[in-house]
């Protein structure tokens, strides 16, 4: 049977199995990048090999890293054989343009209409041709067309780059920044003023191999790039026992940025340096948690670019003028009503984070019902990470708190309303596990320096309980002002661990303490991927229940206090 035409993305020839995916999946977190596995544990498909498959789903959600996981994938043959969305996708694709362009490895991309999408979902196997996808021995044949671009309106200087005037390096950075610019259907590029880079966080060789690459090219940046925390404590990691086989790869990473005019931050907060972007500045920045809190809470503007799409924004000054950038991909497209209950605390920020980002997969928001909250810019980080994780959208609105609110809120064409009982329901999904805990995880995103203190308060010097250890992830600038003011060594009495420059995401055992089985943390975001990341079994947990099992190594599963 013939169904309506899809989209080539990305051009090729493949064959394999169908692996349907209910729902939207970030790779990174949730894809095993030596394997091509499903780990994450929330996720339907979780267990499932993506490896040789012909892979359907929605979109894809949360980090920005996936396209470096799927890059990994590709160099080491265990990727899917294709990859098929039914809307706008940007993460994976991006790991596929830049596997074609850098690296000679092809996987097809294809974007099909809702009725082909349910069709192709039901067949068993599939094949891949130049002008069709077929599946069921050619019952189902649908037809393929290229996309259709509106021409990439170019200036002189995007010219010269891409004529190779300025080197080799400017020329390939253009040429993956215009093939993601035609993908998106953007008609123009636009000068951002900044870049933060996401892509020094080492996933296996594959992150390695494209920064090296680019630096044999002769990469340097053109604007100020900040860089995201990377995998080892630069400084401390082989006195912490790191193995070499994976310090030293993850430093040379960090390092090959910073030649070529990163700016070793390395945080995954850069909204918290100091000079964060104001009000309506185009910047070109990556890592899901920085992109969401920028464009929401900042009002700056910036697509959630890819991994090795931020660097090639970095190098050439240029991003498509797409999504976030214009008002039009900024607009509220649904109302979600959360019914909070009096006396709510810090812990209800990832809580509505979370389930914003399940009740908006693939659009921005409008949340209503939080401005008598009042919430700290802590708290609204908090929100920012944990949708994230499970939303596609780059950013969302908070009516009478965030400053586009009443600009780019206003219509949205539906609501949907997130119940007490459902707030409950949510937390007990994430706050589910054995009362005994092993590690309290705090920093995901990395902490600010008030809630470095705010531990130091509330442990008062008292030291932790038997074999648990706390540790918070944080940047070097918070560290350098916790030591100069003494919250650093008051942390350090009670046994703290404070580290600098890696972050949840990127942490590994042994400074992840090869002991521990059960985390606690206070971190939606780090709620949802810690599972598949570090094996074990992670709670989420009140900052009280946090401080709780800091003291006695327990902390009963139960609702917070405004909850129950």
């Amino acid at each position: 049977m013939q169904h309506h035409a899809g989209i080539s993305l990305l051009p090729g020839t493949a064959s394999g199995p169908i692996v349907v995916m209910a729902e939207p999946l970030s790779f990174w977190g949730g894809v095993d990048p030596a394997t091509g596995t499903v780990i994450d544990v929330h996720h339907p498909s979780h267990g499932v090999s993506l490896a040789g498959a012909v892979v359907l789903m929605p979109t894809s959600r949360g980090s920005c890293s996936g396209s470096g996981v799927l890059l990994e994938l590709a160099l080491s043959g265990r990727c899917p054989a294709a990859l098929i969305f039914a809307g706008p996708e940007d993460t994976l694709t991006l790991g596929a343009i830049v596997a074609a362009e850098m690296f000679g490895r092809s996987i097809p991309v294809v974007r099909l209409p809702e009725e082909a999408f349910a069709a192709l979902a039901s067949a068993a196997e599939a094949e891949i041709v130049p002008d069709a996808v077929l599946a069921d021995g050619g019952r189902v044949q649908i037809p393929l067309s290229a996309a259709v671009h509106g021409d990439l309106q170019l200036s002189t200087s995007d010219r010269r780059l891409l004529a190779g005037d300025e080197g080799i390096a400017a020329q390939q950075a253009m040429r993956i920044v215009c093939a993601m610019a035609r993908q998106q259907g953007a008609t123009a590029l636009v000068d951002v003023t900044r870049a933060h880079v996401d892509g020094c966080i080492y996933a296996g060789p594959a992150n390695l191999i494209f920064a090296e690459k680019m630096e044999q090219l002769g990469a340097r940046t053109r604007v100020p790039t900040t860089m995201n925390a990377i995998s080892v404590d630069h400084a401390n990691w082989r006195r912490q026992g790191v193995a070499p086989e994976f310090g030293e790869p993850a430093a040379r990473l960090a390092d090959a940025y910073v030649r070529m005019g990163c700016r070793p931050s390395f945080t995954c907060a850069p909204y918290s340096l100091p000079g964060p972007p104001a009000l309506g500045e185009a910047i070109g920045w990556s890592e899901s948690n920085a992109v969401i809190f920028a464009n929401s809470v900042l009002g700056a503007r910036t697509a959630k670019h890819p991994d090795f799409l931020d660097f090639c924004i970095a190098v050439s000054g240029r991003a498509p003028l797409a999504g976030a950038f214009l008002d039009e991909g900024r607009r509220a497209r649904r109302a979600v009503r959360v019914e909070l209950p009096e006396g709510a605390d810090s812990s209800a920020w990832p809580l509505i984070g979370y389930l914003t980002g399940l009740a908006s997969p693939d659009r921005v928001p409008l949340i209503k019902g939080l401005a008598k909250a009042r919430p700290a810019r802590d708290d609204l980080k908090a929100l920012c990470a944990a949708f994230g994780t499970t939303s596609a959208a780059a950013m969302l609105h908070i009516e009478g708190i965030t400053p586009e609110a009443d600009s780019l809120g206003g219509s949205p064409e539906d609501e949907v309303v997130i119940t007490r009982a459902a707030l409950a329901a949510g937390w007990r999904h994430l706050n589910d596990g054995p009362a005994g805990i092993d590690l309290v995880a705090i920093g995901s995103p990395h902490a600010s320096l008030e809630e470095c203190r705010a531990v130091a308060e509330r442990l008062d010097g008292h030291r932790l309980a038997g074999n648990l250890s706390v540790i918070i992830t944080t940047g070097r600038d918070v560290v350098a002002a916790a030591e100069a003011e003494g919250t650093l060594a008051g942390l350090r009495r009670s046994g703290v661990d404070v580290v600098p420059d890696l972050c949840w995401c990127s942490i590994t055992r042994p400074v992840f303490p090869e002991r521990a089985k059960v985390v606690l943390t206070n971190s939606g975001k780090y709620a949802h991927y810690g599972p598949g990341l570090s094996g074990c079994t992670v709670r989420l947990g009140t900052f009280e229940d946090c401080i709780e099992a800091a003291l006695t190594g327990a902390a009963p599963a139960r609702l917070p206090g405004w909850l129950s």
